[in-house]
């Protein structure tokens, strides 16, 4: 048991160095956080949805953005898709799953908005749905996914694709990049030595 715990962590540690090596998911990274914090500073507002694991990660980005990450600062303008349980029933039941986030981007979607999707097959039939509702308001889309990107990839305008094909792994990749995703857009926002300000330790 021992040897499987060791074993998991190093290939947890070899997904996480894969992913520093990959620059274009760096610079990726830096231009949809810079494009965010534009679309926030302009009054508008990231839109978060995902499946599973991915929909627990939707969330609990947002409420970095809505909340704080580690530094006190004004609440940022994000909505997790996946958190309204009489929306979710009601869209599946009259519609169809495949159905439950393009109906809230129909309804909360504005042109300016970000709208990102967290997959970790980069296949999810609802959030390429929602990624063609998106298109036809106008508001930018991001995928972040892992294998090979799915057929996601080609819909959205921005894609970070974490080079694994175990879903652990890409879920614990996307978590951290989710983390840096928040401190860029906080830098963009409020400056660049944002991060000198006293952080708030965990309680």
């Amino acid at each position: 048991m021992k040897h499987l715990v060791q074993k998991q962590l190093a290939q947890s540690i070899a997904t996480m160095q894969a992913v520093l090596a990959d620059e274009t998911i760096s610079e990726t990274l830096v231009t949809v956080a810079k494009l965010t914090a534009k679309a926030m500073e302009s009054g508008h507002k990231l839109l978060v949805a995902g499946n599973g694991g991915s929909a627990a990660d939707a969330q609990h980005l947002v409420a970095e953005f809505v909340v704080r990450l580690t530094v006190d600062r004004p609440a940022l303008r994000a909505i997790a898709l996946t958190t309204d349980t009489s929306i979710l029933t009601a869209a599946g039941n009259d519609y169809g799953f495949d159905h439950l986030f393009s109906r809230q981007l129909e309804a909360l979607g504005q042109p300016g908005d970000i709208f990102l999707a967290i997959s970790t097959s980069g296949n999810s039939k609802n959030l390429i749905r929602a990624i063609t509702q998106a298109k036809i308001i106008g508001i930018p889309t991001i995928a972040l996914t892992g294998n090979d990107g799915g057929h996601m990839r080609p819909l959205c305008d921005y894609n970070i694709v974490i080079p694994s094909a175990v879903t652990m792994n890409i879920q614990e990749s996307h978590l951290a990049l989710e983390h840096i995703f928040c401190m860029l857009v906080e830098r963009f926002t409020f400056g660049h030595d944002f991060d000198k300000k006293p952080q708030i330790l965990s309680e």
